[in-house]
């Protein structure tokens, strides 16, 4: 049985340019950029001994493409800070890495044009595997410095308890 849309007034899809990360329970400032969730499972490739003339497909492992996210370079910590669990330069023998809670669950949420939350992503035990603390600095550029974590993650779900917001209407002046 189809199943139909709760706001029949919506046939626009959404835009990616709204949207929030959140993790330890706090959004996360300044985040511009998120790359694509995506997800790849291999092709186990078999056949029959009585078939020599064609193959069969069955999946196999699944495996989740790392995350980037990019922002505007602040006093915020966060990034680094996270960054530093994984390998903390100069901390000394035996500290370099924090394995109790190098981990964090995260959430992406994408908005509508009116700012309601429309759709929600959970993503499961990140780890910072790339940290870039600045961007290239140039002294004839004119550019916002960006600051970029890469994290490995091990899988994401929609979070189908996000129900589809109602579009706003506006009262007629007069």
């Amino acid at each position: 049985m189809a199943q139909f849309s709760v706001n029949a007034q919506r046939f626009d899809p959404y835009k990616n340019f709204k949207f929030r990360v959140k993790w330890d329970g706090r959004f996360v400032a300044g985040v511009s950029k998120v790359s694509a969730l995506k997800r790849t499972t291999e092709v186990v490739k078999h056949r029959e001994g009585g078939d020599p003339s064609s193959s069969r497909k069955s999946p196999g492992r699944t495996e989740y493409e790392a995350i980037t996210l990019d922002r505007g370079v602040t006093h915020d910590k966060e990034f680094e800070q996270w960054a530093n669990k994984v390998w903390n330069f100069g901390s000394g023998l035996g500290a370099e890495v924090s394995l109790k809670d190098f981990r964090k669950n995260l959430i992406l949420e994408l908005y509508n044009e009116a700012g309601q939350l429309a759709i929600a992503y959970k993503i499961f035990r990140c780890w910072v595997s790339e940290f870039q603390s600045l961007a290239d600095v140039d002294a004839n550029a004119n550019a916002v410095l960006i600051q970029h974590i890469k994290l490995e993650n091990e899988g994401w779900e929609r979070d189908y308890e996000v129900p589809e917001p109602g579009e706003p209407t506006f009262a007629e002046p007069g």
